[in-house]
C-alpha cells in the first residue's frame, strides 16, 4: 500500500507542476485576450497558443508561421513569413526541474524512490501527451514527438536527481546503497565521485550567482537604454506589462549569457556578431528593450572577468579540501587530482547543456544565430575551473594547517580515552 501511495503522491506532484506552469502562461494571456479583443474574442485560439508556449518554455523548438494577412498589414517581407524560435525562457523549465527534484527527494525519503520516479514520470508524460495533442497551433508549430518527449525528460531528470541525491546521502536500502558500499570499498579513492559532484554543484551555483550579479550591474549601468527602447516601442500599459513579464521569464536565459560573457567566449546576437570581453561586434539589433543591456564596447581590461570561473573553481577546491582534511582523507595526491578533473569536466558539461538550451534562433534571417556556442563555453569553463580548483586542491598543505590537524586529532583521541 505504501508503494502505491508514493506513486500516487508523485503523480499528484507532477500534475501540480504542470498545472502551475500552464497557469503561469494562461493567466497573463487570458488578461491580454480580454483587454485586446474583448469578451467576443475567439477563445478557441487561446489554449493552443498557451499550450505551445508551455512546450516552448521547456525547450521545445518552434516554427513561427505568419499568416499572409498579417504580413501585408505590417509590411513584413515574405522571406520572414517562416522562421525558427529555439531560445526558450528558462524560468518555467527551472521551476519544473526544481519541483521535480523536490518530489524525487520526498519519494526517496519514503523508501520507495524508484516507484515515485516512475509514477511522476508517467503522470507528467501523460500530461505532455494531452497538451501536445490538444494544443496544436497554426501560428506556432512544433514536432509532436518533441512536444511530448522534451517536457517529460525535463521532469524525469529533476525527479531522478532529487531522488538519487537523497538516497546517496541518507540511504535507500536498495541499489543506491549497494553502489555506495562498493564505492566505500575503494579506500582513498572513495570520496572521488561524491566530491566531484559536490564541487561541480558549488561551481555552477557560484557562476549562476555571478551571472545574476552581472545582469544586475548592467541594469544599473544601462537602464536608460532599456527605458529608451520601451519608449520607442510605443506600447500601452498592457503592452509594457507583457514585455516586462516576458523579460522576467527570460531572466535565467540572460544569466547564462552573462556567465558566457564572464568566461570569455561571450554570445552572439545574430550571424556574424559577437559580444565578449575581448570585443563587441554588433549589427542591427532587434528593438527588444532588454537587449539594451548589451554593452556596446569592450576593452582588453574586461578580460579580467575570466577570473570569475577561476575563483568559482577555487571556492569548490577549498570546500572539498577542507572536508577531506576534516575526514582525514586529504593526503593522497592522485585522488585529489582526479577530483579536480571531475569537477572541471562536470562543470563543463553543465555549461554545455545550458548553452544548448539558451542558444539558437530568435527570429528570421541573421537572427537565426543567437546565444553562446556550447563548445567554446564548455572548453573555457572547464579550463578555468580546472585551474582554480587545482590550485586549492593540489597545493602543498601549510605547516600551520598540519599542526592544527594534529591538535584536533589529539583532542579527539583524548576525548575518546576519557569516555
Amino acid at each position: 500500500m505504501q508503494r502505491l501511495l508514493v506513486a500516487l503522491l508523485a503523480a499528484l506532484d507532477a500534475a501540480i507542476a504542470a498545472a502551475v506552469g500552464l497557469a503561469a502562461l494562461l493567466a497573463p494571456l487570458t488578461l491580454l485576450w480580454v483587454l485586446a479583443f474583448g469578451l467576443s474574442a475567439d477563445w478557441g485560439a487561446l489554449w493552443p497558443v498557451s499550450g505551445t508556449l508551455w512546450q516552448f518554455a521547456h525547450g521545445v523548438p518552434l516554427e513561427v508561421v505568419l499568416p499572409p494577412q498579417l504580413l501585408s498589414n505590417l509590411a513584413i517581407p515574405a522571406d520572414a513569413a517562416r522562421f525558427g524560435l529555439s531560445v526558450p525562457p528558462l524560468a518555467i523549465l527551472l521551476f519544473t526541474l526544481l519541483f521535480a527534484a523536490r518530489s524525487g527527494r520526498r519519494a526517496a525519503s519514503s523508501g520507495a524512490w524508484t516507484v515515485g520516479v516512475a509514477g511522476g514520470t508517467v503522470a507528467f508524460t501523460a500530461i505532455s501527451v494531452l497538451v501536445a495533442l490538444t494544443a496544436r497551433s497554426d501560428l506556432l508549430r512544433d514536432a509532436l514527438w518533441a512536444a511530448i518527449v522534451v517536457p517529460a525528460a525535463v521532469y524525469a531528470a529533476g525527479l531522478l536527481a532529487g531522488a538519487v541525491r537523497h538516497a546517496w546521502s541518507e540511504g535507500d536500502g536498495g541499489i543506491v546503497d549497494r553502489v555506495h558500499d562498493i564505492v566505500d570499498g575503494w579506500g582513498e579513492w572513495a570520496p572521488v565521485p561524491a566530491e566531484s559532484v559536490r564541487g561541480a554543484a558549488v561551481v555552477v551555483t557560484a557562476l549562476a550567482g555571478c551571472g545574476a550579479v552581472g545582469v544586475a550591474v548592467m541594469t544599473l549601468l544601462r537602464g536608460g537604454e532599456v527605458i529608451a527602447l520601451f519608449e520607442a516601442a510605443r506600447v500601452d500599459a498592457l503592452g509594457a506589462t507583457m514585455l516586462t513579464l516576458g523579460h522576467l521569464a527570460y531572466l535565467p536565459t540572460f544569466v547564462v549569457w552573462s556567465v558566457s560573457w564572464l568566461a570569455g567566449p561571450g554570445f552572439a546576437l545574430g550571424a556574424g556578431t559577437a559580444v565578449s570581453p575581448a570585443g563587441t561586434q554588433l549589427g542591427v539589433v532587434p528593438g527588444i528593450p532588454v537587449l539594451g543591456l548589451v554593452p556596446e564596447n569592450a576593452t582588453i581590461w574586461m578580460l579580467v572577468s575570466v577570473l570569475v570561473p577561476v575563483a568559482a573553481g577555487a571556492l569548490a577546491g577549498w570546500m572539498i579540501r577542507s572536508k577531506l582534511v576534516w575526514e582525514g582523507q586529504g593526503d593522497a595526491l592522485w585522488p585529489r587530482a582526479v577530483i579536480v578533473g571531475g569537477v572541471a569536466a562536470l562543470s563543463a558539461g553543465v555549461a554545455a547543456m545550458a548553452a544548448v538550451l539558451v542558444s539558437g534562433s530568435i527570429g528570421p534571417g541573421r537572427l537565426a544565430e543567437a546565444g553562446p556556442a556550447p563548445g567554446p563555453l564548455a572548453l573555457a569553463i572547464g579550463i578555468e575551473v580546472l585551474i582554480g580548483c587545482g590550485i586549492l586542491m593540489l597545493a602543498p598543505r601549510h605547516r600551520d594547517e598540519l599542526a592544527e590537524e594534529r591538535t584536533d586529532r589529539w583532542r579527539a583521541e583524548m576525548a575518546a580515552l576519557d569516555d
